[in-house]
């Protein structure tokens, strides 16, 4: 069997898609639970988005709040279209599990729409190298459905997997984060809210 060596998970092959559609989304789905939820962060906060594609919708509301914000995707086409659209802010292309996250630390850690197209160990993993980087008292949002299940991504077709409400409680306590609040947008998307300890 070959590897997949695709670590966007399709999504650099339908990224001129993507950004013809929620990649020029300036309100789009997600930006106001992030908006509302970095109210919580310090000003001027160091804010790491994972999977950040071209940086629109969630990385822009970050921006606009004044957050020193960093981004990491996969897709090479997408981190283009980010470096062009937010010259000054920093931006890695690299797939989440071998990025070193800038060999730095943060107040804060976004992962909109990222999770669940990982591997389950992968997402676990991914936990970890999360708390490793997330300053005591730092915050974590991601998007994942509450339930363990696995659907054929919208987009590209490839399987997603959720690893549930509480698998992911589990994982998060076991790097000494605790879940603190959950919250659904307007397209039915869940969102978990954690902070370190």
């Amino acid at each position: 069997m070959v590897a997949n060596s695709d670590k966007s998970n399709g999504y650099e092959e339908i990224a001129s898609i993507f950004i013809s559609g929620r990649g020029r989304n300036h309100g789009g789905i997600g930006a106001s639970v992030v908006s509302d939820w970095s109210q919580m962060l310090p000003d001027g906060a160091t804010v790491l988005d994972l999977g950040c594609g071209t940086g629109v919708p969630i990385s822009l509301a970050l921006i606009k709040r004044g957050f020193n914000v960093y981004g990491v995707d996969a897709s090479s086409t997408m981190v283009k279209a980010f470096r062009a659209r937010f010259p000054a802010v920093p931006v890695e292309w690299a797939a989440v599990e071998d990025s070193d996250f800038f060999g730095r630390t943060f107040d804060a850690v976004v992962a909109v729409g990222l999770f669940f197209l990982l591997d389950a160990g992968i997402q676990r993993r991914l936990v970890a190298k999360v708390a490793a980087v997330l300053q005591s008292g730092g915050r974590l949002l991601f998007t994942a459905p509450t339930q363990s299940c696995s659907w054929a991504d919208a987009m590209t077709g490839r399987t997603s997997n959720s690893l549930g409400h509480e698998a992911y409680r589990n994982a998060l306590e076991a790097e000494g984060m605790s879940l603190v609040g959950t919250q659904r947008d307007e397209g039915g998307n869940h969102y978990y809210f954690t902070q370190k300890t």
